[in-house]
């Protein structure tokens, strides 16, 4: 059985989305939930889905070896960053070589980058017209949204749409999609 442990900043509606998806495979499943925000409602999520759930602070992400330890510890075949706001170290990243994934609101390399997430990037979508958007779903590494891409995923942008319309837009394609490429990443046939 395939270990996947999710990281995350928020809500965790992506994360929630996973953990069920992964819950009725007999290939992988979801063991545990790291986030830097001991208020998150992602930690409610997975203890409400009994996956073990835990929050760190920076010092332990950056400064010393607790979160690796951590990772070391429960030995995932997969780390996907779902909403998960910090750049990952490269200390983690040199230890799980190519087993650390994110979803991008965008057509990266459109619109990533640091401070690129969420609203910001919907927002800057709909300011400067753009007919289209999407997801992307890529390996991570030292730098911000660099990573190889994966998977893509495209959406029309309308006229009228706001910010908010294109987040809608963005949820329904990651909660479609992204647990079907993170099976496809565990077990490509």
């Amino acid at each position: 059985m395939k270990r996947i442990v999710i990281f995350a900043s928020g809500s965790g509606t992506n994360a929630e989305n996973l953990i069920k998806f992964f819950q009725s495979s007999d290939n992988a499943s979801v063991i545990q939930v790291l986030t830097n925000n001991p208020r998150a409602k992602v930690l409610d999520r997975a203890k409400n889905l009994n996956v073990s759930a835990l929050s760190f602070n920076k010092i332990a992400f950056t400064k010393t070896d607790d979160v690796l330890n951590i990772l070391k510890t429960s030995k995932p075949d997969l780390i996907i960053l779902a909403g998960f706001l910090w750049k990952f170290p490269e200390v983690i990243l040199d230890q799980f070589p190519n087993k650390v994934v994110n979803v991008h609101p965008a057509l990266l390399p459109k619109y990533g980058g640091k401070g690129m997430y969420g609203m910001h990037v919907h927002e800057a979508v709909v300011a400067n017209h753009e007919v289209e958007t999407g997801i992307t779903i890529h390996y991570v590494n030292e730098n911000y949204d660099e990573g190889a891409t994966i998977f893509q995923a495209k959406c029309d942008v309308k006229p009228s749409d706001t910010a908010e319309d294109v987040a809608a837009k963005i949820h329904q394609l990651e909660m479609e999609h992204f647990p079907r490429v993170v099976e496809r990443i565990l077990d490509p046939k």
